[in-house]
């Protein structure tokens, strides 16, 4: 297990791990945002299925603030931790954290409130099951 910097660690369940490659970059030469909200979203899809039992949606992304920057090579760790189950949703905390080439550091880079909503065959929203 790598280190967090600071006296910070991940809350939630490692969810998806996955590494930033230079076509992932902006014109700055950091990994896009837009590439690392992707990368929370499917992990918010993939417990979100989990909980649900069946497909999920994304309702809505609330609160998202980017902290710095995730450079090519760093290996980005997504982790979930549900705050509330409602009838058909439930609202997910999804933190982002940089896992720093070649080194043990891990740097908290983003987190947002994400959504997500249980649809049934129909596309319409169903129970999730307790």
């Amino acid at each position: 297990m790598t280190k967090p910097a600071g006296n910070l660690a991940p809350k939630g369940e490692l969810t998806l791990r996955t590494l930033a490659m230079p076509g992932d970059t902006n014109a700055a030469g950091d990994i896009f945002g837009g590439w690392v909200m992707a990368q929370m979203d499917l992990a918010s899809g993939i417990r979100g299925a989990e909980v649900a039992r069946g497909r999920i949606v994304t309702a809505a992304v609330n609160e998202m603030s980017f902290a710095m920057p995730v450079k090519v090579g760093d290996t980005l760790c997504v982790y979930t931790d549900i705050e509330r189950i409602g009838r058909t949703s439930m609202v997910m905390r999804i933190e982002a954290w940089a896992q720093r080439y070649l080194s043990h550091v891990m740097d908290k880079v983003t987190d947002a409130r994400f959504v997500m909503v249980a649809l049934d065959g129909d596309g319409k929203p169903t129970p999730i099951p307790r």
